[in-house]
């Protein structure tokens, strides 16, 4: 089943929401708290799950048992979904984000056609080769570096996670905020120095995360041998929605090909697919669980290809409305708001 609002092409997938005056209703504990409660979705709608039926008492434990643990998921979307009792319409629900990661591991410079781009403006200026022949001159370098290299990661803070039901306020600090969509792997078993023939065994699902980055803040400017500094560039609130959904990795049938894509006020700034990233998902993963175990529920973004908001000139303005999707995962909504106008 396919919901339209949410492009949800998956079987069944899982979400975290929030249902304003339903509580105590649909299965829905009288009083939550204000927590949000752990759903399955089929299609159009959501069913809030019990511990019994998660069997596990929280989302990572849930994770942490490896495919047959969707697979009762599975048996119960298949049996349930037609008898409607317990079933709500997305419509009716604020969905968050749906995973609750302890860590979070990002890849940089990961898309190859956005690399070379990248490479080729920075030399534009002081190298009196034709634009072609940089780019050729790049695109060996990164084939070079996805033979013989490694990945390059960084880690975010697990506090900048939140759905698309929060809008994004951009700091008054700075006016260079941009935008990356990316892939993003949700963990399950746990996984520590494996290896990438064994890898994928250790991937619980796939959802969506726009990886938001502050651009002059990236490089140092006071002690510029210092480097990046991702901390200030990337980790203010909120800074990475993500979801709307947790899809099983079952039902992604080839995570090395699908479709990314994201509008900004309607406006397509990136199209890509993931056969660009350089370094697959298995190399990713193998390759991030050589220093610490990744944990149930982590979260391992694999880059964002080429468009971004330094690529067109144009980074993120009060009353932006972003629309991202990737092939089968879902859409993300995201509405920027300045900080002095909220």
């Amino acid at each position: 089943m396919t919901s339209s609002s949410t492009g949800l092409t998956a079987p069944f997938a899982l979400a975290r929401f929030t249902a304003d005056g339903l509580a105590g209703s649909a299965g829905l504990p009288a009083e939550t708290g204000g927590r949000p409660s752990l759903g399955l979705v089929v299609g159009s709608r959501i069913r809030p799950l019990t511990e019994r039926e998660l069997g596990a008492p929280d989302l990572n434990s849930f994770l942490a048992q490896g495919p047959e643990a969707w697979t009762r998921l599975a048996s119960l979307a298949d049996e349930q979904q037609g008898d409607g009792a317990g079933w709500l319409d997305l419509d009716d629900v604020t969905l968050t984000a749906p995973v609750e990661p302890r860590q979070v591991l990002q890849t940089g410079a990961n898309y190859r056609t956005h690399v070379i781009d990248l490479v080729v403006a920075g030399r534009q200026k002081t190298d009196p080769r034709p634009v072609e022949e940089l780019r050729e001159w790049a695109a060996e370098m990164m084939d070079t570096r996805a033979r013989e290299g490694i990945p390059y990661f960084f880690i975010g803070l697990p506090a900048c996670v939140v759905g698309d039901d929060v809008e994004l306020v951009l700091p008054a600090y700075s006016d260079q905020h941009d935008w990356e969509l990316e892939l993003t792997v949700v963990i399950g078993k746990p996984a520590f120095q494996i290896d990438r023939e064994h890898a994928m065994e250790h991937v619980a699902g796939f959802t969506i995360a726009n990886d938001i980055t502050t651009r002059d803040l990236v490089f140092r400017q006071d002690m510029k041998e210092i480097g990046t500094d991702w901390y200030r560039a990337k980790n203010a609130p909120g800074f990475l929605p993500v979801g709307p959904f947790l899809v099983p990795a079952s039902a992604v049938a080839d995570p090395g090909a699908l479709h990314l894509r994201l509008d900004l006020n309607g406006d397509t700034m990136q199209d890509a697919t993931t056969s660009d990233l350089l370094f697959d998902i298995p190399a990713l993963i193998a390759g991030a669980s050589q220093n610490m175990p990744l944990l149930p529920g982590d979260l391992l973004l694999t880059g964002s290809p080429a468009g971004n908001g330094a690529k067109w000139g144009r980074l993120l303005r009060d009353g932006d409305v972003m629309v991202a999707s990737i092939e089968g995962l879902g859409t993300q909504t995201v509405r920027c708001v300045s900080e002095q106008n909220r």
